[in-house]
């Protein structure tokens, strides 16, 4: 299963990664939230949640984050203001790096989404405050790699996909 990928430029506030955002559609996982955390868990990204996605433009800069959308559908802004908008639905997983910024722009009343990150990495909330962005930065630097893409369980495609990125 190839992901698509989408890469985001530092805005200025929302940093984003010069890792590339994953995005798969119909994983069979990701139609059922209990199966959508065992895939999860069983490829090494724990700390599952349930709920949705923020309605303000936000990012974590101490770990990536894996989105399974198990219920709905959304439109989803990636990137900050100034990135792209994606609308999501059952089935997909977005697999964002540290320092992606993503808000839920609208959805429905049935969206469900189950989130983990890789060992199950501690997460910080940042909403792209300018006083902030050069410690956001340093700590984006410091996340390492994921050892397991969270879909497929093996390294591919994420680790290859991110390695080639990290050694630009």
């Amino acid at each position: 299963m190839d992901p698509a990928t989408w890469i985001f430029d530092d805005d200025g506030t929302i940093p984003n990664s010069r890792l590339p955002v994953l995005i798969y559609d119909d994983v069979a996982e990701a139609h059922d939230a209990d199966a959508c955390e065992q895939l999860f868990a069983r490829n090494g990204w724990f700390g599952a949640w349930r709920n949705g996605i923020y309605s303000f433009h936000h990012f974590h800069s101490t770990a990536h984050e894996v989105l399974g959308i198990v219920a709905g559908s959304a439109t989803v802004m990636l990137g900050g203001p100034l990135g792209r908008e994606l609308r999501v639905g059952r089935g997909q997983v977005l697999v964002l790096p540290a320092g992606t910024g993503h808000r839920n722009l609208g959805s429905d009343e049935q969206l469900l989404i189950v989130g983990a990150y890789p060992d199950g990495m501690d997460w910080d909330l940042r909403r792209g405050e300018p006083a902030e962005h050069d410690e956001v930065r340093g700590n984006i630097a410091q996340v390492p790699l994921p050892r397991t893409d969270p879909v497929s369980g093996t390294k591919e495609p994420l680790t290859t996909l991110w390695a080639d990125q990290a050694a630009d």
